[in-house]
């Protein structure tokens, strides 16, 4: 090991001692300001890891592939791998499980199909599970992996019965989860962790509430903070207290287990979500879907197939508060647009347009859901135009305030003449119709990429349109993409691209002229062109 792996290994040892403390004993607001500095740092965290698994895997070459240690070695880069990448993980212990078959190991070979049916019970490989613990006979197992055994069953059929869209499965699984659960609790120590955890979970489901607090004490007593046994239990504590309807308190420990799980690169996580979800429910739009955006990216990175279905929910959030996001910088917006003068128009067109396509979206999306179609492509479009519209909002605000302040400026000089002379140039409005026009043919052709090959379709060979080098759009192709988008009055389609309406009619009529079909037909194949 060099002088520099060493140096960022001891980096990363004391940068967790510090944080475990002193984040327990801060307030509510400071871990909130702790666990936004730590998800800015995240690299840091992830790099930490991803260090301790190039340690192990160089152990791993240098290991003879036929000793144990190979085994070990193996067995080592999977628990690195367990909370931070599902693929991964599954890998690694893939490899042990031949390893022990080929070498007639049976006890290991038992206790690797195990860890690897509760790994794939957890993420939704329920088949595959079932499959590997039916491997496994209870007779021959020795007693200490008892509690493994039961505890993957357990795992398996409790997965199924929340999973599961059939009523009587459900109620099956169900059932076999309770008697594994309870199979469990008789070969548990009751000082194991796993008892406590089990325990507390029982008492809670049976309503007693101040009871699975004190047991919950008794866990959080027997880990440090900032280890991978710190994160469920303070994510267990924050339950108990959101059924106790104690937000404050609630709030406090899913940031904890947050904090947590972001320090040591855990991705399979839920607390974040959770904290998102109440961030959300008292109004604290922004971190919400801060959070939510995190906590999905580290799913993905996570990549169990099943977690798609399980953060269902988790989408509808990211949803809801992106909406919530733009309702409220639009009422910014219109603020702001009470205090700013001639450019207003222009910003105003932009919010009017984009409004009314997020109106068409939104009908689209209805449309879909209807036809069962994937929720992605309802969710793609309306990403597309919501991302163009607050960027274009936020570029026209940083340009009304500058010229505002020039504007200041020059009228507390008294340079009056160089103002008027200013006022009367076009630039400033020829240059926001620009980047509008621009943001306007990119989005558009975002969505409907193949538009000008399948418009030039409708038209005679030799009166096909050619774009110049450079162009997305040109004026023509311009006034039918947005008569395509439900924007069909000469009027409108004028206002927009700042023509007379003589001469939108003109070019339309031009168009139809060279159609080869029906003037008459000529704008329903329009409307079909996707």
């Amino acid at each position: 090991m060099n002088w520099k792996t060493l140096l960022f290994c001891l980096w990363g040892a004391m940068a967790l001692e510090h944080a475990a403390a002193h984040t327990d004993s801060l307030s509510t607001a400071a871990l909130t300001a702790a666990l936004d500095e730590v998800i800015g740092a995240h690299e840091r965290y992830v790099d930490v890891r991803e260090e301790r698994i190039a340690r192990l895997k160089q152990q791993l070459q240098n290991a003879d592939t036929a000793s144990i240690d190979f085994f070990r070695w193996n067995g080592e880069i999977y628990k690195e791998y367990h909370a931070y990448r599902c693929d991964s993980a599954i890998h690694y212990l893939d490899c042990n499980l031949h390893w022990a078959v080929r070498h007639g190991q049976q006890v290991a070979a038992d206790e690797t199909r195990l860890e690897l049916a509760y790994l794939m019970s957890s993420t939704g490989m329920y088949q595959a599970a079932a499959e590997l613990l039916q491997q496994v006979r209870r007779s021959t197992l020795p007693a200490r992996l008892l509690p493994d055994y039961y505890r993957s069953y357990f795992r398996l059929y409790s997965e199924s019965g929340t999973y599961t869209q059939d009523a009587s499965f459900r109620n099956r699984y169900r059932k076999l989860s309770v008697c594994y659960d309870d199979s469990l609790m008789q070969v548990l120590e009751p000082t194991s962790a796993l008892y406590l955890e089990r325990k507390e979970k029982r008492v809670v489901a049976a309503g007693r509430l101040e009871e699975a607090l004190q047991i919950n004490d008794a866990r959080l007593a027997g880990v440090q903070p900032n280890t991978p046994e710190y994160a469920p239990i303070t994510y267990h504590r924050s339950q108990l207290y959101r059924h106790l309807q104690n937000k404050e308190e609630e709030r406090r420990y899913l940031t904890l287990s947050a904090l947590t799980d972001i320090r040591l690169a855990i991705t399979d996580h839920a607390s974040l979500w959770n904290l998102a979800q109440l961030l959300y429910e008292e109004g604290e739009l922004e971190r919400a879907y801060q959070y939510i955006r995190f906590s999905w990216d580290e799913t993905n990175h996570y990549n169990a197939s099943s977690r798609s279905l399980q953060t269902a929910g988790i989408l509808s959030l990211i949803d809801l508060t992106y909406q919530a996001v733009q309702q409220k910088q639009s009422e910014r917006l219109r603020l702001y647009l009470l205090l700013i003068s001639a450019p207003t128009l222009l910003l105003i067109a932009a919010v009017f347009y984009i409004y009314s396509q997020m109106k068409r979206l939104a009908a689209a999306r209805n449309h879909l859901e209807q036809t069962n179609e994937q929720l992605e492509i309802s969710n793609h479009i309306k990403e597309e135009y919501i991302g163009r519209f607050l960027n274009l909002c936020s570029a026209y605000i940083d340009r009304l305030d500058a010229y505002r302040r020039m504007v200041n400026k020059k009228i507390t000089t008294g340079q009056t003449e160089e103002l008027l002379k200013m006022v009367r140039s076009r630039e400033v409005l020829d240059s926001g119709l620009k980047d509008l026009y621009e943001n306007f043919d990119t989005a558009f052709l975002r969505l409907s990429p193949d538009f000008v090959e399948k418009f030039n379709d409708l038209l005679q060979p030799e009166e096909r349109i050619v774009l110049r080098k450079g162009e997305l759009l040109n004026t023509e192709l311009r006034i039918f993409a947005l008569i395509r988008l439900g924007i069909d009055g000469s009027s409108r389609i004028a206002e927009f691209l700042r023509y007379s309406v003589n001469t939108i009619y003109n070019y339309r009529a031009k168009v139809k002229n060279k159609a080869r079909i029906s003037r008459e037909d000529f704008e329903t194949r329009l409307m079909m062109i996707r």
